[in-house]
């Protein structure tokens, strides 16, 4: 799935997952056992699911999320959408850190204000990830990096660093976005305007995804913008977006920093293609109303609603901490227009020092994600404190081939596999989704999983854990 012309649209980078977010707790067939719930995401991209299963704990729950991805590329950029998204209401207003979201989320080129904000971020976490080095803790009560090896979090260290101050010189966005386009297109790049309708009207459209604007989608794939919030300038490079691929070049490996992420399908698949807001949906003269941006607004406020109502500030933990629940939605109660009515709040930076010295992060009560090596899945099952242990496993699209039967050892009883599918992979053809899609459930079934009644989602495969 990785390899090949055929996926070269997906890229080698999964910046961003190919279906919606998901509350990984929520399945008819799961038992929800009590005490601690766990949940093992591999290769997720992004923390859309783990925001997502969040909003369904109740006030006694407890969450520990543990995360495996493939690169500490991917690793760092996760760690900087969480710190993100536990920002405190005081500090950021919950609809500008939406905006801000967004921005980081998925666009290529993002406003001045928005680059300060993730080079103050890249900042606090290079600082966290450095205490962890000498004392072999964690800095953030949610955010555990403490299992990582130490050549792993000199990594982070290092890309954190490249964020917070960028090459005097830096890469062209736009002309390194361009030459993907360029490259995967080929001949029929001069006529890209109508391949672009075609993917659009012609697959995803017809997969599902009307709510994706052919204004917003033509302008993210010419140029890598997919949000445009507020009126500004959308001019400095998103540097949690590049990274570095290496290549063979007459006999030499050549390391070239780019774009090496998804030019086809888009980051509306994460969070703008579905609401229980059915007024979100509505259509006038067979054209939706709100877009796949609106939708994600939306559905992004909602989420940091959540985590407000769950969590304490660390640097006010005086403050009473709320204690409604977030189980049930909240999309139905957030409307766009609240999101396009609120004010322009400024960010009130202090000097760097004291930035870096505090975390100004959200402590979402009984919440912890792990972050594990990408080469720890088939060895978990090797440890004792693995086995059986994970309530619910994820798995995305371009990890499939590292599962195998030992996944049934660290998997509890009536435990939850979601699988990503390929149905938004758009270079695939549908043999090959079709293919792909057998190939999933040959794999879950030789794990000790069985397909469930309630597919509710053609993006994901579900199986729950055979007990014979």
């Amino acid at each position: 799935m990785s390899a090949g012309r055929t996926v070269e649209g997906a890229g080698c980078v999964t910046w961003w997952g190919f279906g919606p977010a998901r509350d990984l707790l929520n399945s008819e067939n799961m038992v929800r056992s009590d005490g601690e719930l766990n949940v093992l995401l591999v290769g997720s991209g992004d923390p859309r699911h783990i925001l997502k299963t969040i909003t369904g704990l109740t006030d006694s729950d407890t969450l520990h999320v543990w995360v495996i991805e493939n690169s500490m590329e991917v690793v760092a950029r996760q760690l900087l959408l969480l710190h993100l998204s536990l920002l405190t209401p005081e500090y950021m207003s919950l609809h500008k850190k939406t905006e801000v979201f967004l921005e980081v989320f998925g666009n290529s080129e993002i406003r001045k204000e928005t680059e300060e904000t993730l080079k103050h971020a890249a900042a606090q976490l290079s600082l966290s990830i450095t205490n962890t080095l000498s004392s072999d803790s964690h800095a953030h009560p949610c955010l555990d990096t403490s299992l990582l090896k130490f050549k792993e979090r000199d990594e982070l260290v290092r890309i954190f660093k490249l964020w917070e101050r960028p090459p005097s010189v830096p890469a062209s966005v736009r002309k390194v976005w361009d030459a993907r386009v360029r490259q995967h297109l080929g001949t029929r790049y001069d006529s890209r305007q109508g391949c672009f309708d075609w993917d659009l009207s012609m697959k995803l459209h017809q997969r599902g995804c009307g709510v994706i604007s052919k204004h917003q989608f033509v302008k993210w794939r010419e140029s890598g913008v997919a949000f445009e919030m507020r009126e500004g300038l959308y001019q400095s490079a998103n540097q949690s977006l590049l990274s570095t691929r290496v290549f063979n070049h007459r006999g030499n490996q050549v390391a070239v920093r780019g774009y090496w992420g998804d030019i086809v399908s888009s980051p509306y698949l994460s969070f703008g293609i579905e609401t229980e807001n059915k007024d979100l949906l509505k259509k006038h003269n067979n054209q939706h109303v709100k877009t796949a941006q609106d939708i994600s607004e939306v559905n992004v406020l909602a989420l940091f609603e959540c985590l407000a109502t769950r969590g304490s500030s660390l640097l006010n933990e005086d403050v009473p901490n709320p204690s409604s629940s977030c189980s049930q939605s909240t999309d139905s109660v957030i409307t766009e227009e609240e999101i396009q009515n609120d004010p322009p709040s400024s960010l009130t930076h202090s000097e760097p020092e004291q930035q870096t010295q505090a975390l100004d992060l959200l402590d979402l009560s009984g919440v912890k994600v792990t972050f594990l090596s990408p080469d720890s899945l088939n060895k978990l099952p090797l440890k004792n404190k693995y086995r059986n242990l994970f309530n619910s496993i994820f798995c995305s699209a371009s990890m499939v081939h590292q599962l195998d039967s030992s996944l049934r050892e660290i998997a509890a009883p009536d435990a939850a596999l979601l699988i990503e599918l390929a149905n938004f992979l758009l270079d695939l053809s549908k043999e090959q989704v079709s293919g792909f899609a057998a190939r999933v459930k040959e794999i879950a079934e030789e794990s000790g999983f069985t397909a469930t009644h309630d597919q509710s989602s053609d993006a994901y495969a579900v199986f729950t854990r055979r007990n014979d």
